[in-house]
């Protein structure tokens, strides 16, 4: 990420979840900390979050999930930004993830999860640490 730009993020809700105020609540915290980003609506596909994500040019990307679909759709989430040539692009959730499940969707490539109640500043904040240390690790 060049640094005259923004941190680009889009903000995901994928599946047949149709609860959408936690994702506009930190996509405006999100915005309110200088980033740019790019909400999808609600009941995407992973493809269709996947292809705004590339055609996006995000930086990361945040889902937010409170179905108890999470085990099924981030996997193939990750799955298809992998083989979208989007294997750089962090992927952070939110929402309410059980314990067990945190270690394996870790496992599969999920770099954050916040659940209700998370602070702001915090997402924040843990955003702006992952993409650096993302951008650190890129060749100049």
């Amino acid at each position: 990420m060049s640094s005259d730009r923004p941190i680009r993020v889009l903000i995901g809700k994928p599946g047949l979840d149709g609860h959408d105020r936690g994702a506009k609540v930190i996509a405006r915290a999100l915005r309110d900390a200088g980033m740019e980003v790019v909400y999808t609506g609600l009941r995407q596909t992973p493809e269709m979050i996947a292809e705004a994500a590339l055609q996006e040019d995000v930086d990361i990307v945040g889902l937010s999930i409170l179905s108890g679909a999470h085990m099924a759709l981030v996997p193939r989430i990750r799955e298809v930004m992998d083989s979208s040539g989007l294997k750089d692009v962090p992927l952070i959730i939110g929402g309410i993830i059980p314990d067990a499940d945190k270690q394996v969707l870790e496992t599969i490539g999920v770099s954050g999860i916040f659940g209700p109640g998370a602070n702001t500043e915090e997402i924040t904040g843990f955003i702006r640490s992952l993409v650096a240390a993302r951008d650190q690790d890129r060749p100049a």
